[in-house]
């Protein structure tokens, strides 16, 4: 995937590399924004005890 990924990117090493960059903080935005968020309630990590017998 990544190399596919790398193929198809315009320009030279560091435009690519500045390109790359760009599109994997824009997935972990989107992921930490609206994905997240949106599965919280789905997950069991609300009814953790801790230290109670």
């Amino acid at each position: 995937m990544y190399a596919w990924l790398w193929r198809h990117l315009p320009g030279p090493v560091p435009v690519r590399a500045l390109i790359a960059l760009t599109l994997a903080g824009a997935a972990a935005v989107v992921c930490f924004e609206w994905v997240f968020p949106a599965v919280s309630p789905l997950l069991p990590f609300e009814d953790a005890l801790v230290g109670v017998p």
